[in-house]
């Protein structure tokens, strides 16, 4: 049985969680989590009191002004949810199911925490930080982050056939399988939740540094709106991993979200990319009550804001627009279909640009080049300061003389 990793550019111990790869992810058998070098979150601690720049990029009275999420069920399948968070007290919708050791309502690792917290977390004096959906409500299947056991494929599919069992109107998949290799349990489990109704979102992955296109299971089954991760300028984060199964692209860097015991931290990931995906789509089911899973995932990716006008394998259908998609009343199709071309006086389609986001080697060749042309301009600077000061003194030499 394949095992299946989780989708964070963090990697949590127990108590501690961090910025840093995720090699060892909570599903790979019993790896140990090592503490990365950058700014440490502590469980239990402090909440963040300024607004994200993930709920800051959205008119946020215009879009919960139509839809708060209120009666809509997300299950979490992840490492669990703890619900001992303050914002996440209220959003639980029951107790869940576990299939590893330990209960479904406790998170040692933070994963699961932090990706409910995306789509439901309540409002809460202090902070700036909710969840897309507020209202919405959010059941915990934790299929891996056991204390003494980790899971896999087939414990994933399990908590995927509960999930179609409670009736979950979304279910959210923030991990994928090892090697991005396919399973066949695992692929009958998302097929029939995509045959219930319900709609799948699941993350495409982070090993996308290199550009090259792979797909990522249970991402690229059919059926699965599949979610990269964009960044603060709406282009697609270095880490998120590129491919023609990617549909969708949402905010997935510097992603503030509740952890266990209270408190707040932020982490990187196409793991949180998919629950802001699934907040929408809870605010979509709302509104829309009698729209199919289809429809709400073809009025998401219509509505998202993309450099041309169709697809590319970086980004999908483009960067997730909240408000817009909340604001098209028009019934949609069951799927996305292109942009009308845009033509010139002579008749020609104009082009844009693709953008695909810039890799921590090329940000780090920008400094480097940048610091070399200041320190070229002062040494210029000085020189010719030392010249003018030359050519003064010696005319001022040469009047006393006379």
């Amino acid at each position: 049985m394949l095992a299946v990793t989780g989708l964070c550019v963090v990697s949590a111990p127990p108590a501690l969680a961090s910025d840093g790869p995720a090699s060892d992810s909570p599903a790979s058998g019993g790896a140990k989590f090592g503490l990365a070098a950058s700014t440490e979150c502590v469980f239990g601690g402090d909440v963040i009191k300024s607004t994200p720049w993930s709920l800051q990029r959205i008119l946020l009275d215009q879009m919960w002004g139509q839809a708060t999420g209120k009666g809509v069920t997300v299950a979490v399948i992840d490492t669990g949810v703890d619900s001992s968070n303050p914002q996440l007290s209220g959003a639980m919708a029951g107790a869940g199911k576990s299939f590893v050791d330990g209960a479904a309502n406790k998170d040692i690792e933070g994963h699961g925490t932090r990706v409910a917290g995306i789509i439901a977390a309540r409002p809460m004096k202090g902070t700036g930080f909710e969840g897309i959906a507020p209202n919405a409500k959010i059941l915990s299947f934790r299929y891996t982050g056991g204390e003494n056991k980790q899971g896999n494929a087939g414990t994933m599919s399990d908590a995927i056939r509960a999930a179609i069992a409670a009736r979950a109107d979304i279910i959210n998949i923030s991990s994928d399988t090892a090697n991005k290799k396919s399973d066949s349990t695992l692929e009958s489990a998302v097929t029939a939740a995509v045959n219930s109704g319900a709609l799948v979102v699941a993350a495409a992955g982070n090993d996308g540094a290199d550009g090259k296109s792979a797909k990522t299971y249970p991402a690229a089954y059919p059926g699965v709106l599949a979610v990269a991760a964009s960044d603060r300028n709406d282009e697609r984060a270095y880490f998120s991993q590129a491919g023609d199964f990617v549909d969708v692209a949402a905010p997935g860097v510097d992603m503030v979200s509740t952890v266990p015991k209270g408190g707040q931290c932020t982490a990187d990931g196409t793991s949180f990319a998919a629950p802001y995906v699934a907040g929408v789509a809870a605010l979509l089911k709302q509104k829309h009550p009698t729209w199919k899973a289809a429809q709400i995932a073809t009025r998401i990716e219509e509505t998202a804001q993309r450099p041309g006008r169709g697809p590319n394998r970086y980004i999908g259908w483009g960067v997730i627009d909240p408000v817009a998609a909340l604001s098209d009343n028009s019934t949609p199709g069951f799927s996305p279909t292109p942009d009308p071309a845009v033509k010139t006086g002579s008749g020609g389609v104009v082009p844009m640009a693709v953008t695909m986001g810039e890799s921590k080697a090329e940000r780090e060749r920008r400094t480097a080049v940048y610091v070399l042309g200041t320190g070229l301009v002062l040494v210029l600077v000085v020189a010719g300061s030392g010249v003018a000061v030359r050519d003064w003194r010696s005319r001022r030499v040469g009047r006393v003389g006379r």
